[in-house]
């Protein structure tokens, strides 16, 4: 199985592909999000270090069961080769109604079919008022014309 674009990345290629991600990612399916990953991707997401899809399915699903109304957006920061470094920020609500904002960054590192075998995550949340939140397009993927972090000032 082959997930283009495939490496080695150029800064179209890489966009693509962190855009691709972005969109699976805020579909919250995460069976379909584990296929763009290799069978035995190594992971490092806060304090959590795992290995393989069934984890990360496991992973998704217990962030998706928390972190509700859960958008995202990922912009590239830089690519060289089979690897991608991605920022990105996120908002969420917990069952009591706080919303939070999470920002972070990502390092990938591909196979040469295209699916990561490696995703590295540093991530600080934060608390924020429903006034401050930045991200209000119906769940799902984010619309074209909607702005990015640097357009968002994040």
């Amino acid at each position: 199985m082959t997930r283009p674009p495939l490496p080695p990345f150029d800064t179209l290629s890489a966009r693509t592909k962190v855009r691709l991600a972005e969109d699976a990612w805020n579909g919250r399916a995460p069976e379909r999000v584990a296929l763009a990953y290799t069978p035995d991707s190594r992971w490092r997401n806060r304090t959590e270090m795992f290995r393989g899809r069934d984890r990360i399915i496991a992973f998704l699903t217990r962030k998706w069961t928390e972190e509700l109304d859960y958008r995202l957006i990922k912009e590239l920061w830089a690519c060289d080769g089979d690897r991608i470094a991605v920022r990105f920020a996120y908002e969420h609500r917990d069952a009591g109604g706080a919303w939070f904002r999470s920002y972070g960054n990502e390092n990938w590192a591909f196979d040469a079919e295209g699916l990561m075998r490696q995703r590295i995550a540093s991530i600080n949340t934060l608390p924020i008022s429903p006034d401050q939140r930045l991200f209000h397009w119906p769940l799902g993927p984010r619309p074209g014309d909607h702005p990015g972090l640097s357009e968002l000032g994040l």
